[in-house]
């Protein structure tokens, strides 16, 4: 029924493309409720549930899940359907996660529908040595602002199909020894920062889980 009428006001005037955000969030209880478990990442008896959001912070899905579940548990069928409602009225639909949806068969399902994704994957030595003129920090008095490097690459992990590019920010904060260092997989056609500034709007997922919460 929430789905029926978020669909009611989209077909009011949108633009051809959405954006989806999917988040996991915890949820916590204070007894025996059936399901509830440990999560280790919150450190807390909780329930783990999934949901799925668009670019106006509209939640279309969600899921109620064990507290004990992966992050990305149940998010094909979230997915997919979603993906096909948009299809359907015409929408080029773009995917933003974190690294908990880092999933090669994510990527898989998106790239065979035509459909485009920016997720950040963890770091690994084969990304690290892919940016390591990078992480050295130029001579003399370091800045008080922060100093950015971006490079893109393809990189190809153990269990791709293919190649994919990969975007890397790497950030250089006053006081810091070591720098900051992030990695996007996506298939956007766009600028490296550009790239790194719309994986950032990602953030606007977890605030509106906050807002309902």
């Amino acid at each position: 029924m929430n789905r029926e009428l978020i669909g009611k006001a989209e077909s009011i005037g949108s633009g051809q493309r959405v954006v989806l955000g999917m988040d996991s969030t915890e949820v916590p209880v204070y007894g025996q409720q059936e399901k509830s478990d440990y999560n280790g990442h919150f450190e807390s008896v909780c329930y783990h549930p999934l949901l799925l959001f668009n670019n106006s912070g509209d939640c279309l899905a969600a899921r109620l899940r064990p507290g004990n579940v992966h992050s990305a548990d149940g998010w094909e069928e979230m997915l997919l359907q979603e993906i096909a409602r948009q299809q359907k009225a015409g929408k080029e639909v773009v995917f933003r996660a974190d690294a908990a949806f880092a999933k090669p068969e994510i990527y898989d399902v998106l790239e065979e529908r035509g459909e485009q994704c920016t997720i950040r994957i963890p770091a690994n030595d084969n990304l690290v040595r892919d940016v390591a003129e990078l992480l050295t920090c130029s001579v003399g008095r370091p800045s008080h602002k922060p100093v950015l490097w971006y490079k893109g690459f393809l990189y190809r992990a153990a269990g791709w199909k293919t190649a994919r590019r990969v975007v890397a920010k790497v950030e250089f904060h006053f006081g810091e020894l070591f720098p900051r260092v992030g990695f996007i997989v996506m298939n956007l056609e766009t600028s490296n920062q550009a790239v790194v500034r719309f994986y950032n709007q990602r953030g606007t997922a977890e605030q509106w889980i906050k807002e309902a919460k």
